[in-house]
């Protein structure tokens, strides 16, 4: 490692001479713009937009925009002449508890390593900052900008993490936080089984960069001249859950799943046998009055469709029974007709045999 800056961390009466190494290194692949048809690099020119002619970094400035076209030009000099007393020492301003720091407040990571004849203070104030739990609050000036940062112990070496001002962390400002968001017991007792299921110690180790590693392999088989293997698809996240209760009671039995528990051990402790009737959510109410509202129809139906064929038996049976009427009376009424029309010819037969021996007598009492 190469340091990048030298001072001294001073605290008290006392100065430990310390040398400042990058502690960290980002490992993402970088690329170069380069010209699709020939590979060549492509270039950038520093040009001026006032004359259009290219500025070499001597006669570069720092300037301060004003708006309304108009610029403040800053040189070396200007810089130089600030108040940054902490130039080139690490001032300590207090000692505080480990806890009361916000990681989001944390910057970037240094290692400090003693210089010269120093080792013996350094390992006095790393053996009383790891004693006591606590970090140290200092003021550093690295690359001409004055810095928070604290300092503390990790694998028995002082850590510098430079830290942002408190006026450079944004405020959380949502809709939601001013909504009246009620979570039921039920509801936070099974988030809570599921944190239990899901609970281990960090080990960081464990994690990789599937991206990069990926990227990685794309650009070592380009250069091998093989086939480039498509890595395999993962799952897909699910879907926003409908019911909070059952995806949380599911989440669960699936970390226990994995950790080779048996599936949904205590998963109704979690959730609470005993329990109060649960608040309806909105989706849920919904559902209650729809499966509300369609139960009385459906009570109303069942009866009509019941009652139908009764219907139906009874008109049937009063149409057979009038079918049954009827016919003995169209019976009845054919035997009166059959009978009077044999009645009229046999009236009408006899009245003719009358006349006809009443005229033979006249004709015999004539011929005599």
């Amino acid at each position: 490692m190469r340091a990048i800056w030298k001072g001294a961390v001073s605290f008290g009466l006392v100065s430990i001479g310390v040398r400042l190494y990058s502690a960290t290194e980002e490992k993402d692949i970088r690329f170069h713009q380069v010209h699709r048809e020939d590979g060549g690099r492509i270039r950038y020119k520093r040009v001026c937009s006032v004359d259009g002619e290219e500025v070499s970094y001597d006669d570069i400035a720092k300037g301060y925009d004003l708006g309304g076209g108009e610029m403040v030009i800053l040189t070396d000099e200007d810089f130089a002449d600030l108040p940054l007393s902490t130039s080139r020492a690490i001032d300590v301003l207090e000692f505080v508890p480990a806890d009361q720091v916000d990681p989001m407040l944390y910057n970037k990571a240094y290692y400090l390593e003693p210089e010269g004849t120093a080792t013996k203070p350094y390992v006095l104030l790393r053996d009383a900052l790891a004693d006591s739990d606590r970090v140290a609050i200092v003021k550093v000036a690295i690359r001409q900008r004055e810095q928070l940062a604290t300092l503390r112990v990790r694998d028995n070496v002082l850590v510098l993490n430079t830290m942002l001002w408190p006026d450079e962390i944004r405020q959380a400002s949502f809709g939601f936080l001013d909504d009246d968001i009620q979570v039921r017991p039920p509801e936070l007792a099974m988030a809570a089984s599921l944190i239990d299921s899901m609970a281990g110690e960090f080990a960081p180790d464990e994690y990789t960069d599937d991206y990069r590693a990926a990227l990685q392999e794309v650009i070592d088989a380009k250069v091998e001249g093989r086939e480039i293997v498509a890595p395999e698809e993962e799952e897909e996240a699910p879907a926003a859950a409908v019911d909070l209760m059952a995806a949380l009671r599911a989440s669960v039995e699936r970390a226990r799943v994995a950790r080779g528990e048996a599936a949904g051990e205590a998963s109704d402790e979690a959730a609470g046998k005993d329990r109060e009737p649960a608040e309806p959510t909105p989706i849920t109410s919904a559902k209650s009055a729809k499966a509300a509202a369609a139960a009385p129809a459906a009570k109303k139906a069942a009866p009509a469709r019941k009652t139908a064929p009764a219907k139906k038996s009874a008109t049937a049976d009063q149409k057979k029974t009038t079918a049954k009427k009827a016919q003995p009376e169209k019976k009845t009424d054919a035997r009166k007709a059959a009978a009077k029309s044999t009645g009229q010819k046999t009236g009408g037969t006899q009245k003719s045999g009358a006349r006809k021996t009443a005229a033979k007598k006249t004709a015999d009492r004539k011929s005599a």
